[in-house]
C-alpha cells in the first residue's frame, strides 16, 4: 500500500503548486493539510513525497523563466573560457547562485534528523507562521524598494540565498518569505527581491527534490502518486508564479502578512482542541 494515495496527491500537488512561491510556506501548509487528511507529518514517506514533488513546481519555474535561465547559463557557459565575458552580470549572478546555495546544502544535511523529527511538528509550523509574518512585515514596511535586480551584488545573493536556512529549520517561517523580507531589508523592490527568489529556490529545491527520492520510494510512497503530485504542482505552479509576479508589481506583501497570522492562529487552536495531533 501506498503512504499517499493517488487522490491525496492531487490535494497535495495542488497545495504544493500554490503555496511553494508565495511567501506563506508550502511546507507548513502541506503539514496542515496531511494532517487534516490524516497522514503523518513526520513519516519519511510523506517528507520525501512532500519533498519530491517540490521538482514540479520547480520545473514551472525553469519553463516561466526559461528565457533569462538560458540567457544567465549561456554567460555562464562563455564565460569559462572568455575573459571579458566574466565581466557580465549574468556570468556573476550564475556563480552567485552556486554559492548562495552551499550554506543551505550543508546545514541540510547536517541537521537532517531535527529536520525530519522534532522540527517537523505541526507546533512549530504554526508559531513559524506568525513569527515570520512580523519579519514579513517589517522589511516591506523599512526597505526603501529603490535597487533593482541589476544592482544585486554577491553580498545580496549571499545573504538571501542564507535566509532559506530559516524554512529548512522552521517550516512555516516559508523559503519564498524568508528570502524575499531578506531581500527587501537590502532595499531591493518587489520584484526584484521576488524574482531573486525564484532564481535562489531552483537548486535547492531541486536538489532536495532529488536527494529525497529515493527515500520517498523506499519507504512506501509509490511511483504513481508520486508523478501524479509532481504533475499538478508544475501546473498550479506555473499559474501561481503569473499571478505573483503581477501582484507584487502593485501591492504590498500585507495580504500575505494577515494570511499567514490567521492560518498560524487557526492552527494553534487546532492543535490546542486535539482536532490536529502536532
Amino acid at each position: 500500500m501506498s503512504a499517499i494515495s493517488i487522490g491525496q496527491a492531487v490535494v497535495l500537488g495542488a497545495v504544493e503548486g500554490v503555496t511553494e512561491f508565495l511567501p506563506v510556506s508550502s511546507t507548513g501548509h502541506l503539514k496542515i493539510v496531511e494532517g487534516l487528511m490524516g497522514i503523518p507529518v513526520d513519516d519519511d514517506a510523506v517528507i520525501g513525497f512532500s519533498a519530491v514533488i517540490q521538482v514540479g513546481a520547480i520545473a514551472a519555474v525553469l519553463v516561466y523563466f526559461r528565457k533569462d535561465i538560458a540567457r544567465i547559463a549561456t554567460a555562464w557557459l562563455r564565460g569559462l573560457t572568455d575573459r571579458e565575458e566574466r565581466y557580465h552580470h549574468d556570468y556573476r549572478f550564475a556563480w552567485w547562485v552556486i554559492a548562495a546555495t552551499v550554506p543551505i546544502v550543508l546545514v541540510g544535511l547536517a541537521a537532517k534528523p531535527l529536520i525530519k523529527g522534532p522540527l517537523a511538528s505541526l507546533w512549530v509550523v504554526a508559531g513559524s507562521l506568525i513569527v515570520g509574518s512580523g519579519v514579513m512585515w517589517v522589511a516591506d514596511r523599512t526597505g526603501r524598494h529603490k535597487r533593482g535586480e541589476d544592482d544585486t551584488s554577491f553580498k545580496d545573493a549571499m545573504l538571501v540565498g542564507g535566509s532559506q536556512i530559516l524554512a529548512l529549520l522552521f517550516p512555516g517561517f516559508s523559503r519564498s518569505g524568508a528570502t524575499m523580507s531578506t531581500a527587501l531589508m537590502l532595499d531591493l523592490d518587489r520584484v526584484a527581491a521576488t524574482r531573486l527568489s525564484f532564481f535562489l529556490g531552483i537548486p535547492a529545491l531541486t536538489g532536495a527534490g532529488v536527494y529525497e527520492l529515493k527515500d520517498a520510494l523506499g519507504t512506501g510512497t509509490g511511483a504513481a502518486p508520486l508523478a501524479v503530485g509532481t504533475l499538478v504542482s508544475f501546473v498550479v505552479a506555473y499559474g501561481s508564479i503569473a499571478w505573483l509576479l503581477r501582484f507584487v508589481a502593485k501591492h504590498s506583501f500585507n495580504a500575505f502578512v494577515l494570511y499567514r497570522i490567521a492560518v498560524g492562529l487557526l492552527l494553534f487552536a487546532l492543535l490546542g482542541t486535539g482536532v490536529l495531533r502536532s
